[in-house]
């Protein structure tokens, strides 16, 4: 019988999340991140999904989601909070200062989001039962 992520047998008050689902999840901080990086663009809408995409996986039931997550954001905010620091100091037509600071941004967050996509990967992920605790 095959059963979705939000179904459960009636015998049974648990839900159980798929170890792929969780890989997934641990990863997907880290591809928005290269995205919003290589795609500048799409960075102003990566900023506001991925506090979403945070408080969903901060707290993930796998803990291991909720560190891959936290490191993940540490990073592109870290970023963000950079530019927005420098950027005071830019002048008006200073176009090439945006680049170099792009560059310097691509070169940290590409390297270490692929690193972390590659421990995500090597992880070792278990499925994880969640009882439901709800009275009936």
């Amino acid at each position: 019988m095959n059963q979705s992520l939000s179904e459960s047998t009636p015998s049974d008050n648990n839900t159980c999340l798929p170890a792929r689902s969780c890989r997934n999840a641990a990863a997907l901080f880290n591809v928005g991140n290269m995205i919003a990086v290589l795609l500048p663009p799409a960075g102003l809408l990566w900023l506001a999904a991925s506090m979403v995409i945070y408080a969903m996986n901060r707290h993930h039931p796998e803990e291991k989601v909720g560190h891959y997550t936290q490191i993940a954001a540490y990073r592109i905010y870290a970023i963000t909070g950079l530019l927005v620091a420098v950027a005071i100091f830019i002048p008006k037509n200073g176009l090439n200062y945006y680049l170099g600071f792009w560059a310097i941004s691509v070169a940290i967050i590409i390297p270490l989001s692929i690193r972390d996509l590659v421990r995500i990967r090597r992880d070792n992920w278990q499925d994880v039962t969640i009882k439901d605790t709800q009275d009936d």
